[in-house]
C-alpha cells in the first residue's frame, strides 16, 4: 500500500506558524541485496521511533567529481533507486518522504518518464530537483526545464529546490535564485548543511527583504544540519562545498569529543540564525542528517535533532506570544 502524502505535506508547509522537521538519509548502496534494503529501512525507523518528526528526505547521491579538484574522502558508490527507498520508508512510517532527483544526465522525455513512474509506481509526489554541481558539465536538461517538465506533468507534484548559502556569500544573489525558482514552480527549499551561520543569515535576510519589496509570499526554507565526529567527516563536509570557518574546524578537531563539540556548534548556529531572521517571519524548518553510516554519528544526528527541534519550537512559541501581545 502506498500512503497518500502530497496534500499532507503541503498543509504542513502552508502553516507559517509552525516549523517542519525532517530526518535526511541516503538509499543503501546498489550492491545491497533487496531484502537487506528493507531491513535497513526498518532499522532507520526504529532508531528514530522515539522522536517526533514530520517526514523523511531521501537523497540522490551523485559522484560530483567535476565540482572540485580535491580527492573525494570517501569512495563514491552508486545507490539503490531513491524512489524505491522513499516508497519503503513511506509505507513503513506512514509519513511524507521528500525524494531528491539529480537531473544532470536526463533528457526532457526521459525525465518526464521518470516522473510518471515516480508517481504511479512508487507513490513519490514530493520532489527536490538538483542541477549540475559544476558549470563546466555538459548539461542535457537545464534545471529550469526540469522544473517546467514537472509543473506541466499530468501529476500534481509538490516541488522543492536546493539553496546554498555559500553561493550567496560568493555571488550575493542566492535570494534572487530563490525567487526565480519559485516562479519556475518551487514551493519550498532545503539548504545545504550549515556550519557558517552568518552566510545563512545574510541569505535569509536578503530573501525576506526582497520578498517584502516585491510583495511576494516567502517560501518555506528547511535548514540542514549534520554532526561531525571525525577529521575524515570534516574533510567530506569540506569536499561537499560546505563552508566551515577555520576556528570552527579547529574547535571540532581539538575537542576531547569532536562529535559533541560539533553538536554544540550546530545548536549555537541555529540560535544565531533564529535570533537574526525570526523578526522577518520567514517560514522555516529543520532537516537533520548523518553524512556517514558510522553508528556514533547516526546516534549524534538523533541527539542533534532533539536539541534543534526544541530550540526552534521555543523560538516560534516566543514569536507567537509576541504577536499576541503586540
Amino acid at each position: 500500500m502506498i500512503v497518500e502524502q502530497g496534500s499532507e505535506l503541503r498543509a504542513r508547509y502552508n502553516d507559517v506558524n509552525r516549523g517542519v522537521y525532517f530526518i535526511g538519509t541516503t538509499p543503501p548502496k546498489s550492491d545491497t541485496p533487496v531484502e537487506k534494503v528493507e531491513e535497513i529501512a526498518s532499522k532507520l525507523l526504529e532508531r528514530v521511533s522515539d522522536i517526533d518528526f514530520d517526514g523523511l528526505i531521501v537523497y540522490d547521491i551523485q559522484n560530483e567529481d567535476s565540482r572540485t579538484n580535491k580527492p573525494r574522502p570517501f569512495p563514491f558508490k552508486s545507490t539503490h533507486d531513491p524512489r524505491h527507498y522513499s516508497a519503503l520508508l513511506n509505507q513503513k512510517s506512514s509519513r511524507p518522504v521528500i525524494t531528491y532527483k539529480s537531473v544532470v544526465q536526463s533528457g526532457a522525455e526521459a525525465f518526464n518518464d521518470w516522473a510518471n513512474e515516480a508517481w504511479q509506481h512508487y507513490g513519490v509526489k514530493d520532489i527536490v530537483l538538483v542541477g549540475s554541481p559544476s558549470s563546466t558539465n555538459h548539461i542535457t536538461l537545464p534545471l529550469k526545464d526540469a522544473y517546467n517538465t514537472l509543473v506541466n506533468n499530468q501529476h500534481d507534484f509538490f516541488i522543492g529546490g536546493v539553496t546554498i548559502a555559500e553561493r550567496h556569500a560568493s555571488k550575493g544573489n542566492e535570494h534572487e535564485r530563490l525567487i526565480e525558482k519559485h516562479r519556475q514552480g518551487c514551493n519550498f527549499f532545503i539548504s545545504q548543511a550549515i556550519y557558517d551561520p552568518q552566510a545563512t543569515i545574510d541569505m535569509l535576510t536578503r530573501y525576506a527583504i526582497e520578498c517584502k519589496k516585491l510583495n511576494l509570499k516567502p517560501q518555506r526554507i528547511v535548514l540542514t544540519f549534520s554532526p561531525c565526529g571525525s577529521e575524515k567527516t570534516l574533510e567530506f563536509i569540506d569536499w561537499l562545498g560546505v563552508s566551515v570557518p577555520e576556528a570552527t574546524s579547529l574547535r571540532i578537531l581539538n575537542a576531547d569529543k569532536p562529535l559533541y563539540e560539533s553538536i554544540r556548534i550546530c545548536a549555537n548556529s541555529l540560535r544565531q540564525i533564529l535570533d537574526a531572521v525570526l523578526p522577518y517571519k520567514l517560514p522555516l524548518g529543520l532537516n537533520i542528517e548523518s553524512l556517514t553510516n558510522r553508528k556514533e554519528e547516526i546516534d549524534g544526528s538523533i541527539l542533534l535533532y532533539k536539541l534543534l527541534r526544541s530550540t526552534m519550537e521555543n523560538y516560534l512559541a516566543k514569536q507567537e506570544l509576541q504577536s499576541l501581545i503586540s
